[in-house]
């Protein structure tokens, strides 16, 4: 810890763990993405899960949503400008679980170029019912424009349909070309 100041890095540790206390987040992880680490997020998840006796479709939908969520960040997320590390695929990823739901959070950099057409399409993921994402999805399954990293937004519309719940998202700008891209998806614990 040469160079950096102790004091305020033990007391960022204690508000740190005051805020995952508050925003109920029992993981959180900020670095690549890699397969092995998706699996031992889920494995993690499940030991919690078993524990809390949450019913197997909740434990499955929530695994669902946290393998795109990971998928996502390891196939799309840009390099910070700047920054040393200059692997691709880092993000941020946070699991939270209230008394009613799960709360799978993802944070990665996009280049900004990008933000109009996420914007667009996650306003036309959350405009559908069930009935339309199920037939916004095959029809990207036939003829959806696939992009230069493999995606053609299925994982988004894929997450929609699973958890009935809107996507929530923030794209906070970086700079003149990155925005960092914030994407909440909702799990409900209560059995249907």
């Amino acid at each position: 810890m040469a160079g950096i100041n102790k004091k305020e890095s033990l007391d960022f540790v204690y508000d740190f763990y005051v805020k995952m206390k508050r925003n109920k987040i029992n993981l959180a992880y900020e670095g690549e993405i890699t397969h092995q680490i998706t699996k031992a997020f889920t494995s993690l998840t499940e030991t919690n899960m078993v524990r809390e006796e949450d019913a197997s479709s909740v434990q499955k939908k929530v695994f669902h949503v946290m393998v795109e969520c990971l998928q996502n960040i390891s196939k799309h997320a840009e390099v910070t400008p700047g920054s040393p590390d200059k692997k691709v695929g880092r993000g941020i990823f946070m699991v939270s679980k209230g008394d009613t739901e799960y709360n799978v959070t993802t944070g990665n950099v996009v280049l900004n170029e990008k933000v109009a057409r996420l914007t667009e399409m996650l306003e036309n993921i959350n405009s559908q019912d069930k009935d339309g994402l199920n037939k916004l999805y095959k029809k990207q399954m036939r003829e959806g424009h696939i992009s230069e990293k493999g995606g053609a937004g299925l994982g988004f519309i894929d997450i929609a349909r699973k958890t009935g719940e809107k996507l929530i998202y923030s794209f906070l700008k970086i700079d003149e070309l990155t925005s960092f891209f914030v994407l909440t998806s909702t799990i409900s614990r209560i059995k249907e």
